[in-house]
């Protein structure tokens, strides 16, 4: 995936068209320029920048572009990379995993929602963190809306 390219609207695990089906134009006209750039363009915002970087508030992580859940504060963990990290999403059928040669020679792992197909970040595995399941999901805070839990 070469940052800056439109995203495709057909799954590439599947073959099938994502089920939600977004309008980049609609999509441009109701988000921020960097939102729309890093959800439908495979953007990254600058490390440390982000609202989610270091919230510790209980909630849901839902996709900015469609609203579909991710991930769960539960799952948040302070890496000192500079974007939010997971160690889990939601549910494993709630992102899809693509290969990202933008940055060849390395290869890294793409994170996309499974409902819309818009970019959220990578993730790592193998780095050491004290998480159960040693994988760093990096995902950019101008892809997320955090819905606080109700207390």
């Amino acid at each position: 995936m070469e940052t800056g390219q439109p995203l495709p609207k057909i799954n590439p695990e599947t073959g099938k068209p994502f089920p939600v089906q977004l309008d980049d134009q609609k999509l441009a006209e109701a988000l921020d320029p960097l939102s729309f750039d890093v959800l439908r363009r495979a953007g990254t915002e600058v490390a440390f920048t982000g609202k989610y970087y270091e919230s510790e508030t209980i909630g849901v992580y839902r996709c900015k572009a469609c609203n579909a859940e991710l991930f769960r504060s539960e799952t948040k963990f302070h890496s000192g990379c500079g974007w939010p990290s997971f160690y889990a999403p939601t549910e494993k059928d709630a992102v899809i995993l693509l290969e990202d040669r933008s940055l060849a020679p390395r290869i890294r792992t793409e994170v996309r929602c499974a409902s819309c197909g818009s970019h959220l970040g990578h993730v790592f595995e193998g780095e050491g963190y004290a998480v159960p399941t040693d994988q760093r999901w990096c995902i950019n805070s101008v892809a997320l809306v955090l819905e606080p839990k109700n207390n």
